[in-house]
């Protein structure tokens, strides 16, 4: 017998189904097994990268509710899983834009030298198609993974394209000499892209569209110490 709707978080139909957390009680025998299932999964995290790309595909496709359900039943059952807290909760944070869920979910993880990066960002330029650049940011997330976002934009303009990789192997990110979009990359100073990134966020702003998600992900990076202290003045006065 199928369970209520209302009893657990519903999976998008882009992502592949995974166990997934119950919101309510575990008194059946069909929720039991469920449980279990969610468990085990939750225990891949810790090992398979595969399971942890898919956490975040999961997750990113939820609603607000949803988002906060899943949270919800991870407090409640990563007790007890004798894996690291951070383990869980990176493929999450990798993808979480809001500021009060990053909060709450850097403070689930706590201070753990294995959550740690391994290595800091790095960044990755290149001359793109007729005129535009093509920018590559890598940030690590824990042990061996980092995330990655690709994008092409033109400085004055704004974004042509951003894409988000939550969760990659370093050793399968962009690198030195990789082509993107036609574009050899080539490395550079990540302050020197994320100050050039900068004014190209005002631009995009500037001209009335909304910024990709994947900009505010990477928040940490795009913080005011990075924002141009003097913004380009208006095209008319006020």
């Amino acid at each position: 017998m199928s369970e209520p709707s209302e009893r657990r978080i519903q999976i998008p139909a882009s992502v592949e189904r995974t166990p997934i957390p119950l919101a309510g009680g575990r008194t059946r025998s069909g929720e039991v097994r469920h449980l279990e299932a969610w468990r085990e999964w939750l225990r891949a995290l810790a090992s398979n990268a595969e399971a942890a790309l898919a956490a975040a595909l999961l997750y990113r496709g939820l609603d607000g509710d949803g988002r906060d359900a899943w949270l919800k039943a991870v407090e409640q059952d990563t007790d007890g899983l004798d894996i690291p807290k951070f383990a869980v909760y990176a493929p999450l944070l990798a993808v979480e834009s809001d500021p009060d869920r990053r909060e709450r979910i850097q403070a689930a993880i706590g201070p753990s030298e294995a959550a740690s990066p391994r290595a800091p960002a790095e960044a990755l330029v290149g001359k793109g198609r007729d005129g535009a650049r093509v920018a590559v940011l890598i940030s690590p997330l824990y042990l061996d993974f980092v995330q990655v976002m690709a994008c092409a934009y033109r400085p004055e303009v704004g974004f042509e394209w951003v894409r988000h990789d939550p969760i990659v192997e370093r050793k399968r990110a962009p690198q030195h000499g990789a082509v993107l979009d036609g574009s050899s990359l080539e490395s550079t100073p990540l302050k020197a892209l994320i100050d050039d990134l900068a004014y190209v966020v005002l631009a995009h702003r500037r001209s009335g569209r909304e910024l990709p998600e994947a900009l505010r992900v990477f928040a940490d990076l795009f913080g005011p110490s990075t924002l141009p202290s003097q913004p380009p003045p208006p095209d008319s006065e006020s």
